[in-house]
């Protein structure tokens, strides 16, 4: 027995050797080098005391506190599409890029999941609904949200988003005898969408608009910013719960005095007595035959017909109005802002997309008509090229993180030389394995969308230039992974897509947007890509003062210098009516 023993463990210890040594580890994958086991590399702008010093372990200052995604286009030119990334504490993690990689990731059910810290920051913000559901859970809400999402339902609300463009009256009486003003288009643009997610999605009235003093509208346009650019200090506490089991991170998402946590735990609570207002207002329509054909309306009836065993518990279905609220307001709006920024870099395209907006008006007056219909908007070819470029070089949520919940292979588009020289062509990764998968480095693959990726240029979507992703099918619109991919994929895509389109052609149509060229606009990182001023690179105004001096207009300039400083995005708006 003693013989058999031994021999099974000798047996034994030679599998664990050869598996070892057979295997390929994540610690022989190429990526940027750290300075030390505990202390990476760190390119960070600086901050204030009292953490000016402090170093933040592995690469994730330099990921967080550079522009947003910033270091995932330098990495990926310099090591390709699945990088091997120090967090902190000298954990390896994987960024990754690769459109096989991202397609298995995001096609594996749920055995490659969010991370609990994910998670559980989810429900903090939106309580336990389809942005928290994981598992089964999460299929069983998913499957009770999606007719409200539908092709057809949504194309049913463009009448009410063309409606709701109504910024565009604002903007001319703000005129008066003016030719134009400058706008920070930003903070407009939150107002704006919040105004029509609460009549579309709940048949709620924010007023946000018009400056109503609503609880719910004024706690939910603060979320944002209180989630910006984190700083070192941030970084490392953030970076060791990511490490937490879940009782502590519970423990410290429910009581954390951060300025980021008191916030969403307040803005849960408002929202969710909202929430339980509107439902049982709903609900008792639905019995009186009342109901209507807001989103919240088409939950509450679609709850109400599954099978019991199925069907979403009260919190649940006050989550899922705090998952609308908060992924579909402020997303569309980040993404406006980042559109209208490129029409003012790019007047020619800003040029030919009036023409095209102008000459759908055209169509449709000769009809009789005298708005724009879905079928309308799916046939403006170069409206939506636009739209396509700015989701895929300005996507609002730059990276994600994932977890492996068991070893998986991960397939590549390209072969990995790794470290010790092989030539890799899959990637095996072991259980609990952390994935920042890299939204927007995938949505610059020069593989994919042409040599010129890094480069605005709405033609590519006409010419021929995007390829399918490495043969496989990816990303939930237009071969992208702004709206995510797969089971988690975005379920309000087609919303967003619609109402994105309603906004925009109006704007173009009534006016002609250009900002100041000196102006630089910094990618803020957060909970979305903010557009940002950035006065430490912008010397537009400074270099005008000096060349003014001359004219008397110093004093002048100064104020405006001041004025536009305050703004996250100076815009200057001018009414086709005046030109």
């Amino acid at each position: 027995m003693e013989h058999l023993f031994v021999t099974c463990a000798i047996l034994f210890a030679l599998y664990y050797v050869y598996h070892r040594w057979t295997r390929i580890s994540v610690a022989d994958i190429p990526g940027p080098k750290a300075n030390s086991f505990l202390l990476g590399e760190l390119l960070v702008r600086p901050y204030q005391a009292p953490f000016a010093n402090f170093k933040v372990p592995g690469h994730q200052a330099e990921v967080f506190q550079s522009q947003a995604a910033e270091t995932d286009f330098k990495w990926q030119a310099e090591f390709g599409g699945v990088i091997r990334v120090k967090g902190i504490l000298g954990t390896d993690r994987l960024l990754v890029s690769d459109p096989k990689a991202l397609h298995h990731i995001f096609a594996s059910g749920y055995n490659i999941r969010k991370t609990d810290f994910r998670l559980e920051g989810t429900r903090i913000l939106t309580g336990p609904g389809l942005g928290y559901a994981d598992g089964e859970n999460h299929h069983r809400q998913r499957k009770i949200n999606s007719p409200a999402f539908g092709m057809a339902q949504t194309r049913s609300y463009v009448p009410i988003y063309l409606a709701y463009a109504n910024l565009c009256t604002e903007w001319k009486e703000r005129l008066g005898g003016d030719t134009s003003i400058v706008v920070d288009t930003p903070s407009y643009f939150t107002r704006f969408f919040l105004d029509v997610i609460g009549e579309v999605a709940f048949d709620y009235q924010f007023g946000a608009t018009d400056n109503a003093n609503d609880p719910l509208a004024a706690i939910l346009s603060s979320v944002v910013p209180k989630f910006t650019t984190p700083s070192k200090f941030d970084i490392f506490v953030l970076g060791l719960l990511e490490l937490a089991p879940v009782p502590l991170l519970l423990a410290f998402m429910r009581y954390a005095p951060t300025k980021g946590f008191r916030n969403s735990r307040h803005v849960e609570r408002v929202a969710t007595a909202v929430a339980k207002r509107l439902v049982e207002e709903k609900s008792e329509a639905l019995m009186a035959g009342k109901s209507k054909r807001d989103i919240m309306s088409l939950l509450v009836k679609a709850n109400a017909s599954a099978d019991p065993r199925s069907n979403l518990s009260a919190n649940e279905l006050y989550a899922q109005m705090q998952t609308i609220m908060q992924a579909g307001h402020e997303t569309t709006a980040t993404t406006m802002s980042w559109t209208i920024l490129e029409l003012t870099r790019h007047p020619e395209v800003q040029a030919k997309l009036r023409a095209e907006i102008q000459a759908a008006q055209r169509i449709i007056h000769e009809r009789g008509d005298t708005e724009l219909t879905a079928a309308d908007f799916d046939s403006m070819a170069y409206t939506v090229a636009v739209m396509k470029e700015t989701l895929r070089f300005h996507p609002v949520v730059f990276n994600t993180l994932r977890g492996a919940a068991r070893d998986e292979v991960l397939p590549l588009s390209k072969p990995i030389v790794t470290l010790s020289g092989k030539t890799i062509t899959e990637l095996p990764i072991p259980k609990n394995q952390i994935l920042v998968t890299s939204i927007a480095g995938y949505n610059r693959n020069t593989d994919v969308f042409g040599q010129d990726a890094q480069q605005f240029n709405p033609e590519r979507w006409l010419d021929g230039t995007v390829k399918p992703a490495a043969n496989v099918g990816i990303g939930m619109f237009a071969n992208l992974m702004t709206f995510g991919s797969g089971h988690r994929g975005c379920i309000g895509w087609r919303f967003a897509i619609y109402e994105y389109q309603a906004f925009l052609t109006e704007l173009v149509k009534n006016f002609e947007f250009s900002m100041d060229p000196t102006i630089q606009v910094r990618r803020e990182p957060g909970l979305v890509i903010k557009t940002e001023q950035d006065l430490k690179i912008g010397k537009g105004f400074e270099s005008k003062e000096r060349e003014e001096k001359k004219t008397g207009n110093i004093q002048t300039l100064r104020e405006d210098r001041e004025d536009h400083e305050s703004m996250k995005m100076p815009l200057r708006v001018v009414p086709l009516d005046q030109m």
